[in-house]
This record gives C-alpha cells, sequence and structure tokens, in this order.
C-alpha cells in the first residue's frame, strides 16, 4: 500500500500545512503550474516527487526534466498525468488518444482550479483534479488531496481546504 499526495497550481506559493498533510505520504505528485523549481524542492522534503509541466511553468521548470506527460504504475493502478487534460465528457483531443492507447485506471490533472474526483464510464477510469495549491487564480478554496492505494484500490481520501 502507498499514501499519495496530490496537488497543482501552486503558482510559487508552498503552503506551509503541506508539510504536515502530505508528511505521512510515499510520493506526492504535481500536476503543473509550480512557476518554481522550489516547490519541487520544498516537496522533495516530505517524500519523492512526480511532476508535469503546466502552461505557466516556464523553461527553468521544463528543463528540469518535468515532462508534459506522466504514464507510470502506483501499486497495480496505470496513472496518466498531465496539466491541462479538460474534464470528462470534454477532454482534450490529444488526451483522448492518450486515454485510448494507455487505457489507464488514473487520470490525473491540473489546470482548471477546480476539485474534482469523479468516474469516467466511457473510459474506465477515476479522474482527479486536486483543484488549486496556491493563492493565484479563480478559485475560492485552496485544496489538496491524500489518499491510499493499493492494488487498484483507492481508499481513504482525504481533502485538504482552505478559504483563499
Amino acid at each position: 500500500m502507498k499514501k499519495i499526495g496530490v496537488l497543482s497550481d501552486s503558482h510559487g506559493y508552498i503552503h506551509p500545512d503541506l508539510f504536515t498533510f502530505f508528511e505521512k505520504c510515499d510520493e506526492i505528485w504535481h500536476c503543473g503550474d509550480m512557476l518554481s523549481d522550489e516547490i519541487v524542492y520544498a516537496l522533495e522534503t516530505i517524500a519523492p516527487v512526480r511532476a508535469v509541466y503546466g502552461n505557466c511553468d516556464g523553461w527553468d521548470v521544463r528543463s528540469n526534466k518535468i515532462p508534459k506527460v506522466q504514464i507510470f504504475q502506483c501499486e497495480e493502478l496505470k496513472v496518466v498525468m498531465s496539466h491541462i487534460v479538460g474534464k470528462p465528457g470534454h477532454y482534450e483531443p490529444e488526451i483522448v488518444r492518450l486515454i485510448q492507447a494507455e487505457k489507464p485506471d488514473l487520470l490525473v490533472a491540473g489546470h482548471s482550479h477546480i476539485l474534482r474526483l469523479i468516474r469516467d464510464p466511457q473510459y474506465n477510469l477515476l479522474f482527479l483534479n486536486p483543484g488549486a495549491a496556491g493563492k493565484q487564480g479563480i478559485h475560492q478554496m485552496i485544496t489538496f488531496v491524500r489518499f491510499d492505494v493499493n492494488g487498484k484500490e483507492i481508499s481513504n481520501v482525504d481533502i485538504y481546504q482552505e478559504k483563499k
């Protein structure tokens, strides 16, 4: 079993509660728009980090071996992570091709600043957008998520939520 922490759209802000909320996590996934490598370095003091770059990330972030898309296994769960994917029923065409080719169990996204965890029956996957962990943007709440992965099962989903 692994405990996973997920955040997105921190926009250069390292929320002080990230350290306690993610302290028991085995991995942390950042879904883009970090704006600075400092975010990754801070998160790496807690646990290993997987990250993708977002549309607001410059070459300093992108050149630090942070890709646009990550495809990986977590336990028995196949994960596809990218910043801009759309949402169930309205995915970006590039993401539809990726979903069809890779057949992920979990699609993790950022960009919208909207917390969403929903089943997509069309592609038989779970869609997760952790919302926004930073202060910049349209969102009213700062959110990030943690959960357990055991085999192919996701359980014990916890959401951090604070008024911006």
